[in-house]
């Protein structure tokens, strides 16, 4: 019995470690409804287009809150750089809409969705 464990113990906490690492693409799917990344980014970028900067910063405000509950459940299954390149690109966005600049609201906020797609690769 306990050479059994002696083996279990270790192949098991392996597998759940390889699971939990792979597990970011279907993590990062929203658990909870009105938590949807890429829906957010397209309402912020239609605003964007119509340039109703208040209306922009409302959602983008929404779209740091999603993300600060998305990181905490993918955090451990996604490259820690693309993590961040998203967070910078939420940063960019922000001054963008300060400076009320249509072209670098939408290349951060285009890149921000790129990262997202191969977060959890």
């Amino acid at each position: 019995m306990r050479k059994f464990l002696v083996i279990a113990i270790p192949i098991l906490t392996l597998i759940l470690f390889i699971l939990i690492m792979l597990s970011g693409n279907h993590l990062k799917k929203s658990l909870v409804e009105n938590n949807n990344i890429p829906d957010q980014i397209q309402v912020i970028e239609g605003y964007i287009n119509k340039e109703e900067w208040q209306e922009v910063s409302k959602e983008t405000k929404k779209l740091e809150e999603i993300w600060q509950k998305i990181v905490v459940i993918v955090q451990f299954s996604s490259e820690r750089n693309e993590i961040n390149a998203f967070t910078i690109n939420l940063a960019r966005l922000r001054g963008a809409i300060r400076a009320k600049d249509k072209s670098s609201a939408l290349i951060e906020l285009n890149e921000a969705y790129e990262h997202w797609k191969d977060l959890g690769k």
